[in-house]
């Protein structure tokens, strides 16, 4: 099964990688997993926090990348 349909791999390959799963499989995850009411609409607070933060850790990445890429390569 993939990491975005199962929060421990993604957790596994979060503390492995270092890679942060996309909100979508997030959100599906939580879809997929039954809380009681105070602890979803504190996820859902958490999520909330989690989206922005990704989308501005997008930006800073592909500012950083597109300057990475207009850049010379260096001779091995």
């Amino acid at each position: 099964m993939p990491y975005h349909y199962d929060a421990k791999m993604a957790l596994e390959e979060l503390n492995e990688d270092a890679i942060l799963p996309h909100p979508v499989h997030v959100r599906d995850m939580m879809m997929r997993t039954q809380l009681p009411p105070n602890e979803a609409l504190d996820l859902s607070r958490d999520f909330q926090s989690y989206l922005t933060h990704f989308g501005e850790t997008q930006k800073i990445a592909r500012t950083i990348l597109e300057k990475l890429a207009a850049g010379v390569p260096k001779n091995p």
